[in-house]
């Protein structure tokens, strides 16, 4: 497991570097007259994993979570299932996006992984399955006017959109 924590951090903080240099192209600052560039979400969204990633990195040198002092080889049989349970949860998300929509697909995931997976109480796993869906409709749909599929589900929206437009 330490090994896989370093990989992993240096693996995401390349990836978040890659992504910062390819939201540059775009503007990244506030453009007059329409609000904030074309690249600057992806930009300060990757700057932020890059800082993250750049925390871990350090933390695995000072030997400061479990995981960087764990002797544990890199993938147990135990983690490789877990890793597979989350990809085909993963898959099934979003394969039901077309059906059920984001807003059906994204609650139905953080269920099964908080819940099933985690282990995290029914009060933190509903919490945030509850709010992000809102909290994801608030800032795409009426923010940014950014639709997102809704499947199934469209019709049920209808009287937000008057309510927020």
């Amino acid at each position: 497991m330490r090994r896989a924590e370093l990989i992993m951090a240096i693996v995401m903080a390349i990836f978040s570097a890659y992504l910062m240099s390819k939201s540059a192209e775009l503007p990244i600052g506030w453009v007059k007259g329409s609000g904030p560039g074309g690249g600057a979400f992806p930009f300060w969204l990757s700057l932020g994993m890059l800082i993250c990633s750049l925390w871990i990195i350090v933390r695995w040198f000072m030997r400061a979570t479990p995981q960087s002092r764990s002797s544990h080889p890199f993938l147990e049989s135990h983690a490789l299932a877990l890793v597979f349970m989350v990809i085909a949860a993963l898959v099934a998300m979003v394969g039901s996006i077309h059906f059920i929509g984001v807003y059906g697909a994204v609650p139905l995931f953080f269920i099964f992984y908080m819940r099933f997976l985690g282990r995290h109480s029914w009060t933190s796993t509903l919490t945030l399955a509850l709010s992000t869906p809102v909290v994801t409709f608030l800032f795409f749909e009426i923010l940014l006017h950014i639709t997102l599929p809704k499947g199934a589900t469209e019709e049920l929206f209808y009287p937000l959109f008057d309510f927020f437009m």
